[in-house]
């Protein structure tokens, strides 16, 4: 299954037979078959006719829409997943504190590890800033030995939080110069990799929905991050562990300069990239993006198997003996 992504003003969307048609200024300008798509992203003034939602909500194939310069999104899904038992037991377990202190605390674990992990590999291939990825390495793991201890899941937001600063430090530290990243800014970002990691860190999240719709979980239920409204909780915690996946992939971007600098504007309201630049980085986000579902899919199948597994067997994955 692929994804496709319109990011061109003035397209018409219709519907011909099992095919999506595009037109230009009333002329046919070429067709995509809808049986390998599970995932359609417009962005900028796209005309479609309703029939074209119909005919993509029948064949499962979500519509993220993505409005104004940030990119924000907004989903229309297929009908969710017909058995409830899953969201019963998922409701259920949300109020149990043990479950979701431990649950927490293996994904904070998960995620910190794989910032160390990353941070060993820039370490050895980055040797001209050895020293400042060495610190980093050091307060990683002096975090993680801790991880399994922390008593509360506000305390863990503090560790996690401790750790990501710690992590982008690194990526500072090697971050081509003339992107001017210093550190992890939003709402809006401020630099080139900041924007990236924006729009990233977006896409990756409506992924993670799209995987709990389709499983029969409720994205807003989550574990780590709690009831907050408006927020798919659920696909904020699943995100937290693949995070280090979009860090990398937005870095390499301007490391083999597939993106440069210059394809950014910024002002008071921010910083954007050109259209040009969003082409280029579409490509090579669906790359990476078929490897994140395949992880999504991961997670969600053990989170299932956790779903009937009692509160109170329930142990920490990294919990020693």
């Amino acid at each position: 299954m692929t994804s496709l992504y319109v990011d061109r003003r003035g397209v018409e969307l219709e519907v011909d037979g099992e095919a999506l048609v595009f037109r230009e200024n009333g002329l046919r300008t070429g067709t995509v078959p809808m049986a390998p798509l599970s995932r359609v992203f417009l962005r900028g003034d796209i005309r479609l006719q309703t029939s074209v939602l119909g005919k993509l909500g029948e064949r499962g194939i979500g519509v993220i829409v993505l409005s104004g310069r940030k990119a924000e999104p907004t989903m229309l899904l297929a009908r969710p997943h017909n058995d409830a038992a899953s969201r019963v037991a998922q409701y259920q377990l949300s109020r149990d504190t043990a479950f979701c202190l431990a649950f927490s605390r293996n994904l904070v674990f998960e995620k910190i590890s794989s910032q160390r992990d990353y941070a060993l590999t820039l370490r050895e291939q980055v040797l001209e800033h050895r020293y400042e990825l060495t610190l980093v390495l050091r307060t990683l793991d002096q975090i993680l030995l801790r991880i399994m201890q922390i008593p509360t899941i506000a305390a863990l937001r503090g560790a996690e939080g401790a750790a990501s600063a710690a992590h982008f430090r690194g990526i500072a530290a090697i971050a081509v110069p003339r992107l001017n990243f210093s550190q992890r800014n939003r709402r809006p970002p401020r630099d080139p990799l900041n924007a990236v990691l924006s729009l990233s860190y977006t896409l990756l999240h409506t992924e993670a929905v799209l995987a709990l719709y389709g499983a029969g979980l409720d994205p807003f239920i989550g574990f780590y991050h709690q009831l907050d409204f408006g927020r798919e909780s659920l696909a904020c915690d699943l995100v937290e562990p693949l995070r280090v996946e979009v860090d990398s992939f937005a870095l390499q971007l301007f490391r083999k300069e597939i993106i440069r600098p210059e394809a950014f504007s910024t002002s008071e309201n921010g910083c954007f990239m050109n259209k040009n630049a969003r082409a280029a980085f579409y490509g090579e986000w669906e790359k990476l993006a078929e490897r994140l579902r395949k992880m999504l899919a991961d997670q969600i199948t053990k989170l299932m198997d956790q779903l009937t597994i009692s509160p109170s067997t329930f142990k920490d994955k990294h919990e020693t003996d």
